[in-house]
């Protein structure tokens, strides 16, 4: 917590900040449009294909909603990065530290990492997004507007995710001698009821916030969302898939022409009888026409494959995002994805974590539970522990498994084989086991061959001698 001593900023700094960041994002995007003139700004490029100037969060959270590879872009590298459990770890020991198990309670209680898997989504989709933390200092929501009130009773009764269409900064930090001079002060948060019909505002004290954005560029609060370097190609998607499900509906089913006999006279009943047959044709009353003195015949349909269009789009995304084509697509549940594409894409993944999931997010949020008394202070220090996005599966592991149990009959089954390739040189080369199995591997082989060893002795120290022909043993007699 941070215990400077402030200058409360005055509403005329507070209007000359945000006219400043207003001008500040009022140029970004007089610039980028822009860049959509050609020929002496004679012509907007981007008009004439149909993308839109000024994007706002809405168009950002439509496209997640409603267009399934803008949602893939933002749940595909957010699913995977927090995958499987996070914990936080001070020491090598078996047994928890207090902070391990306090962090565990916590996630136990409040089911951190999906909030903060949460906040990761809503802050792609938008410019920021911000953690509010709910203590139980507040009274009510008025308290909300005031500093926590560190004591050893506070405690954190929930934690919610809010978009920034829903978090609004209403006060920044003005006073230059201040640490966090530039950054909000005060937040007006929107809270939507459980039902989605009601909403109330509060205002939240910076002390509150957990406030995160990404692709950040000169500022430190606003960053921009992570569909907008590919939102026309989005946009070019949708018309591609949706103008080639529309050019199939009109196109496949034929449409017909037809030619009046020159020598046949048409009355107005016989165009009416003859429009009617069409209509209940068109809308499936009827599969025949009947007409006398008119020729009827089919067009041919035209309806083109929009696959080799389609895949350029979904490669210009690709080639942004990092993502691979093929995870990008979900083709890999029935192609697998070739070992290149895992490995680029766990290594995009790994480097996600560790220089925005880990110092962006979770690190900022544990930081304040530490200062604010929620979490004990770690000893020395403490480190994030992800699951290993390398680890094999479990129908990995019996694959792996059967391959080397192959492996290893065809090599016990030859019987020059061990003078070939020492037995420990094919354990490491040939079944790709390390040095700590391979000398379990030892240790358990000369452990059956002294029980071995010793059930031999055992049989001849007591030898048991066999029953004589026509004689029963005694249990056989008691049985």
């Amino acid at each position: 917590m941070d215990t400077m001593k402030r200058t409360k900023p005055s509403t005329n700094s507070s209007v000359i900040e945000r006219l400043r960041l207003y001008e500040t994002l009022t140029t970004r995007s007089a610039l980028a449009s822009a860049l959509g003139f050609t020929y002496g700004g004679l012509r907007n490029v981007d008009n004439a294909l149909g993308y839109k100037d000024n994007l706002t969060f809405q168009d950002f959270l439509r496209a997640y909603q409603r267009q399934d590879i803008a949602a893939a872009v933002i749940d595909r590298p957010i699913r995977t990065t927090w995958q499987g459990s996070i914990d936080l770890i001070e020491s090598d020991n078996d047994k928890d530290t207090p902070l391990e198990q306090a962090w565990k309670d916590l996630e136990k209680r409040l089911h951190v990492k999906h909030m903060l898997s949460r906040l990761d989504t809503i802050t792609g989709i938008g410019r920021y997004g911000v953690l509010f933390l709910g203590f139980n200092d507040a009274a009510n929501s008025n308290a909300q507007g005031e500093a926590v009130k560190v004591s050893t009773s506070l405690k954190l009764l929930y934690i919610r995710a809010i978009s920034e269409i829903n978090a609004t900064v209403t006060q920044w930090d003005t006073n230059t001698s201040s640490p966090r001079f530039g950054l909000p002060e005060k937040y007006t948060l929107t809270l939507i009821s459980q039902d989605g019909k009601s909403s109330s505002s509060i205002t939240a004290h910076h002390t509150r916030i957990i406030h995160v954005a990404d692709k950040l560029l000169d500022g430190m609060v606003v960053g921009s969302s992570r569909l907008e370097p590919v939102f026309d190609r989005l946009t070019d998607l949708k018309k591609l898939v949706g103008g080639s499900a529309e050019m199939f509906w009109r196109g496949a089913r034929p449409g017909y022409s037809g030619e009046i006999d020159k020598d046949v006279t048409f009355t107005e009943d016989d165009k009416a009888k003859l429009k009617e047959q069409i209509d209940e044709y068109d809308n499936n009353l009827r599969r025949f026409l009947v007409g006398s003195g008119v020729s009827i015949s089919s067009l041919a349909p035209q309806v083109a494959d929009p696959q080799s269009h389609v895949d350029v789009q979904i490669q210009m995304i690709s080639a942004y995002t990092g993502i691979p084509k093929r995870i990008l697509t979900g083709s890999e549940v029935g192609e697998l994805a070739s070992s290149q594409d895992r490995d680029n894409w766990f290594s995009l993944i790994k480097s996600r974590r560790e220089e925005f999931a880990e110092p962006v997010i979770i690190q900022p949020f544990v930081d304040r539970l530490i200062a604010f008394g929620i979490l004990p202070p770690p000893a020395t220090e403490y480190n994030v522990q992800w699951t290993d996005l390398w680890s094999p599966s479990e129908k990995e592991k019996a694959e792996v498994g059967q391959l080397r149990a192959t492996a290893l009959a065809t090599y016990a089954n030859s019987p020059y084989a061990s003078s070939i390739l020492p037995v420990e040189s094919f354990y490491k080369w040939c079944l790709s086991l390390d040095d700590d199995q391979i000398e379990l591997i030892r240790e358990t082989l000369e452990a059956e061959m002294l029980k071995e060893e010793e059930r031999a002795l055992t049989e001849l120290e007591n030898p048991e001698v066999p029953p004589q022909e026509g004689e029963v043993e005694e249990e056989e007699v008691n049985e």
